[in-house]
């Protein structure tokens, strides 16, 4: 037999016995020992060099520092510990500005021991473009594996030896926030941080200082008179700042006790819309690799809330930066070219925010004011309100008002418009109507008795708000009759009418009669349509921060009857309500709401100019939504409706809704919704969304600023005068008597 035979068949019965598990057939002639194996033994080849490099550089595109150095040689992990393996590369990535890595292997040849290979990577970064390299790399077999013998040249060839990588960056400036006529909101400006010297104040002047300040500032008179009473002669009383041009035109300077500290920096013109537009802070250590990838060079300030956050990489521009290696001028790897940044346009105007945010008169809550036609929000007002210039370190006021305004347990700097979360109330009837009437169940005809009380859920008794009309009125008047028009049942009602008088038990029929009837068929119809109104979810806003709400489907008729008047777990924001509201008046059509009116370059044509986005329609008929339009004008204009005198010689169409919904607190939310219907070819008709946090009846509280509102949008200024208010806009006296209204000509 030839060798090569013999070779052949000794291999095949070699094969034979593994697969029999039988170890090794004994050759002809021979017995099997027991010295030999009595089962096969396997020896798991050397993984390809290749597989190695890939899976180490797989994990350094997903940045995975522990699989990336697991992979290293021992003699590499013996010069340089994985913390420290970890942060050359983050720091590389990092001045590079790094977003995303690719690479290819070209080549590998492999010895027995070791292999040599080359690969081809790509930073792709946001400044510097692509950094591209050919590299090559070293590996030794190690424990049945391939290691790499790394060093920093696998990062870049350049950084062989240990050498780091430098950015030297050029900041540019921040861009502006202009308001939509085109005044600034927000720019770099000189400025004076303004405050008082307790005691130092000329007692006959006082009254004229504060009012001044008031002006100059927008910190109510009576909010600096008790910071100054409070304080210990001598010493500073921060009030707030002003443009620098401001402060020279007001003369503020010529009153004892008055101290300006100049500075220079972002400013914040004082009391315009403040949870709208945001403020910027430091990037915090937590947050450096982020900003750094994004071109950033770590010590700029960033946005941080509102418009501010929003707009970031349209206000920062790019900047010019140099890539060294070792800090050496030299050794330029990359250079990038400045890139001016943008300015941001918004929707609201200066001066009607400021009259809106008046109107509030310092009392807590939120208005938000929407064109119907588009979602432009045209105002925006959380209060109590806040001064973004406080964050700023080069302000004086900086280090005495921070802290307390960071630390206000009435929370200045939550925005109650977009995020605060609150039942709606009576508000709420309008969808719960809505549903009555898709349904089928009820018709515009279908009456009901409204008295004090309703016993209509098995085991309760449920009350309207008359009832606690009347138990006010004997409380007041130490009788046991209510004899007020206001703390008498309203009785037999159409469904129209129900809504016109905010009737409790017709809305709890509706939501028993909905939940119970027909097996349940309706039973989740009221929270189904609430969640098509565009509650329980968020509006899409974008450029603020916003809550969403909740929506519960009802758990039995109880709960059922609760909801259907906007109370149990029923949750909504401000600018859900004005959104819905919008569009009830627009015929059905939920816009996004929107605050950004264009983005402008330095040079050349606005971007991102606004544009109406609709983002659903109400799933009410043309017919049906009618019936609503005509039961909220009812409200405003029929005697028995619940906002018919705090509305009464108003000029201005308008159809609304009361609300004043129960909390936790001894008294209620109070709120008006409503719009107008004026139909200006030159004034928009708006939707008028106000909020007061735990005051009253929403007819007393939120009723009278919402006309506020609506007459300085259309006239440009406030027309109504409340009999008993002593205040400077406020509705802060609940017994004042009708209003007192002249009838001026629209401004159109």
């Amino acid at each position: 037999m030839k060798i090569a035979q013999w070779i052949l068949l000794t291999l095949v019965l070699l094969g034979l016995a593994a697969c029999s598990g039988g170890g090794i057939l004994p050759l002809p002639g021979t017995t099997k020992t027991s010295s030999l194996p009595t089962a096969p033994v396997y020896v798991t080849p050397a993984p390809d060099a290749n597989t190695a490099l890939s899976t180490f550089l797989d994990a350094q595109l997903a940045e995975n520092y522990p699989i990336m150095y697991a992979l290293l040689s021992k003699a590499s992990q013996s010069a340089i510990n994985e913390a420290d393996f970890a942060k050359r590369y983050t720091n590389a990535l990092d001045s590079m500005s790094v977003s995303s890595t690719a690479y290819n292997i070209l080549s590998s040849l492999t010895n027995p021991q070791t292999a040599q290979a080359a690969f081809h990577i790509v930073y792709h970064t946001v400044l510097f473009g692509d950094i591209a390299r050919d590299i090559n790399v070293n590996l030794i077999l190690e424990g049945g594996g391939w290691k790499l013998q790394w060093d920093d040249g696998l990062i870049l060839p350049e950084l062989a030896g240990g050498k780091h990588l430098d950015a030297q960056h050029v900041v540019p400036a921040r861009g502006d926030i202009y308001d939509s006529n085109g005044d600034a909101i927000v720019t770099s400006m000189d400025a004076y941080a303004i405050g008082l010297v307790a005691g130092n104040a000329s007692s006959d002047k006082e009254g004229a200082l504060m009012n001044a300040l008031f002006r100059l500032t927008g910190i109510r008179p009576e909010t600096v008179k008790s910071a100054y009473e409070n304080t210990k002669d001598g010493l500073y009383v921060p009030v707030g700042e002003a443009s620098a041009d401001a402060v020279n035109r007001s003369g503020i300077g010529n009153y004892s006790g008055v101290t300006l500290t100049p500075y220079t920096s972002r400013f914040y013109i004082p009391n315009t819309a403040p949870h709208a537009v945001g403020y910027t802070l430091f990037i915090s250590p937590e947050t450096l690799s982020l900003y750094k990838r994004l071109g950033y060079n770590g010590s700029e300030r960033v946005g941080a809330e509102g418009i501010e956050k929003w707009g970031e990489n349209y206000l920062h521009g790019q900047d010019a930066a140099s890539l060294y290696v070792d800090g050496n001028p030299g050794s330029v790897l990359a250079k990038a070219d400045a890139k001016p940044a943008d300015s941001i346009y918004m929707t609201i105007n200066n001066d009607f925010q400021q009259k809106v945010q008046d109107a509030m008169d310092g009392m807590p809550g939120a208005i938000v004011v929407m064109e119907v036609n588009t979602g432009r929000i045209l105002a925006m007002v959380s209060s109590p309100s806040y001064d973004p210039n406080l964050y700023d370190a080069n302000n004086f006021n900086d280090r005495w008002s921070l802290e307390a305004m960071l630390n206000d347990p009435n929370q200045p700097t939550f925005n109650r418009a977009t995020q605060g979360q609150y039942p709606l109330g009576s508000v709420f009837k309008i969808i719960t109507m809505a549903t009555a009437l898709e349904t089928g169940v009820f018709t515009p005809a279908s009456t009901l008795d409204c008295e004090y009380v309703d016993t209509e859920v098995p085991g309760a008794t449920l009350y309207d708000w008359t009832w606690e009309d009347c138990q006010t009125e004997k409380a007041t008047n130490g009788t046991n009759k209510c004899v007020a028009a206001k703390s008498q049942p309203s009785g037999v009602l159409t469904l129209p009418e129900g809504l016109m008088r905010s009737c409790d038990p017709w809305f709890y029929h509706i939501g028993y009669t909905l939940y119970t009837q027909d097996g349940g068929k309706y039973k989740d119809a009221i929270s189904t349509m609430a969640r098509a109104f565009g509650l329980g979810k968020a509006t899409g806003i974008g450029e603020v921060a916003e809550a969403t709400g909740n929506i519960p489907d009802p758990t039995d008729g109880l709960d059922a009857t609760s909801i259907a008047i906007g109370q149990g777990k029923v949750l909504v924001t401000p600018l859900q309500v004005a959104t819905f509201i919008a569009a009830v008046a627009n015929g059905g059509t939920l816009y996004r709401p929107q605050l950004v009116d264009k983005v402008q370059p330095v040079s050349g044509d606005s971007i991102n100019v606004f544009k109406p986005q609709a983002q659903g329609t109400l799933p009410v008929s043309a017919d049906n939504l009618a019936i609503i339009q005509a039961a909220m004008h009812q409200v405003v204009v029929n005697p028995r409706g619940t906002g018919y005198y705090e509305m009464a010689g108003l000029s201005i169409p308008t159809n609304a809704k009361t609300g004043t919904a129960e909390t936790s607190a001894v008294l209620p939310n109070a709120w008006f919704a409503g719009y107008s219907t004026e139909g200006s070819t030159t004034k928009p008709d708006i939707a008028v969304v106000v909020l007061v946090n735990n005051q009253g009846e929403g007819a007393i509280y939120a009723a009278p600023i919402f006309r506020a509102v609506m007459e300085i949008y259309f006239f440009g200024t406030r027309q109504t005068v409340y009999p008993g208010v002593e205040t400077t806009f406020g509705v802060l006296n609940p017994d004042f008597g009708s209003p007192v209204t002249p009838t001026p000509t629209p401004k159109h």
